[in-house]
């Protein structure tokens, strides 16, 4: 679940990922700069088809401007009901709803170690009605929210 980023993030990863400093990214670039925001590993095949469909101008290149649309039409997908839910079977567990046990399982298949005060911390912002769980209406609203979307 990607957090929202700004136009000047999304500038930064954009000059990041232009290397020769054209002012457009080619469909190599676009590959590393799609897995480098978080969006996966794409095939060759599947990274030029992008480039054509967002290649406003068709020149073959990828300009900050498509590639910025581009982005942000991703981010928004991946905040998609469908995404949501994905995400939250990954901590829950298929009980529907999530515990501190489960934020504390997931953390650490994801090698972190945040301790138990910043985990129950997550659980009471998340945890609107206060019964010691979260369900998905209070998981899609605080991911929603993150999102700047509610």
């Amino acid at each position: 679940m990607g957090a929202v980023l700004t136009d000047d993030q999304i500038k930064e990863a954009f000059n990041l990922f232009d290397t020769d400093g054209s002012g457009a990214i080619d469909s190599e670039e676009m590959s590393l700069a799609l897995k480098g925001l978080g969006f996966g590993e794409y095939s060759k095949n599947e990274v030029d088809r992008m480039v054509r469909e967002i290649d406003l101008d068709g020149n073959g290149l990828v300009e900050y401007h498509e590639f910025a649309q581009m982005v942000k039409s991703r981010m928004a997908q991946k905040d998609s009901p469908e995404e949501l839910l994905k995400s939250f079977h990954l901590f829950d567990k298929n009980k529907g709803h999530i515990t501190l046990q489960d934020l504390k399982e997931v953390a650490k298949s994801l090698g972190e170690n945040p301790g138990d005060d910043v985990l129950k911390e997550m659980m009471n912002v998340a945890d609107k009605d206060k019964d010691g769980v979260v369900s998905f209406a209070e998981f899609q609203s605080m991911m929603l929210s993150m999102a700047g979307r509610q």
